[in-house]
């Protein structure tokens, strides 16, 4: 799930156009682009209402509620400006199903949080499917490793919105919330 603003998104597409490179193959061009769209992320561009510890508790309490129950979640990093999940879908739940039900939830809370109205989250998300177990090793490195990349971090267990952070293995109760913060009604679809 990409937390990504609209205007940040425009931002991508423009550079996208002007920096393409005219005659290269499409997959050239696609991982120009997640390269540079990964710097923009890391340097800490674009809104970063993720930021917002209210409003990173939120997602993460969303990406919690239905772990176990329509999916498995394996990893997760909330930044500033962008979420990372790795998840597996159980049978009966489409992808987009999920993504759409943290997405809405967590935009109604973020929204009244902020004292805004209207979209939270880029209308879509960026997937990839996982080939094998070595790729499945290298994207959970990649997500736990995101705030130390972005220079938020030391470690990777010093970040609170993340898998990876030690309150969880030091035995602190993850928050996967059967209810939502005060205030905030979740509601399954």
């Amino acid at each position: 799930m990409s937390g990504l603003p609209a205007h940040t998104s425009t931002h991508i597409a423009r550079g996208q156009n002007r920096d393409a490179l005219p005659g290269a193959r499409p997959q050239h061009r696609a991982a120009e682009l997640r390269r540079s769209l990964d710097a923009y992320e890391d340097a800490g561009h674009g809104e970063c209402h993720l930021g917002d510890p209210r409003i990173a508790e939120v997602v993460e309490q969303a990406l919690l509620h239905f772990d176990g129950e329509r999916y498995r979640l394996l990893e997760w990093c909330i930044v500033p400006n962008h979420v990372y999940v790795l998840v597996e879908t159980l049978p009966g739940h489409a992808l987009a199903d999920v993504v759409q039900s943290w997405k809405s939830f967590s935009s109604k809370a973020a929204n009244r949080i902020l004292g805004w109205e209207g979209r939270f989250w880029m209308p879509d998300y960026h997937d990839r499917f996982v080939r094998d177990e070595r790729h499945l090793a290298a994207v959970r490195t990649y997500i736990r490793g995101n705030p130390v990349k972005a220079g938020l971090c030391a470690q990777e267990a010093e970040w609170r919105f993340g898998s990876a952070w030690e309150g969880r293995r030091a035995g602190r109760p993850r928050t996967r919330a059967r209810r939502a913060p005060a205030g905030i009604r979740f509601s399954p679809r």
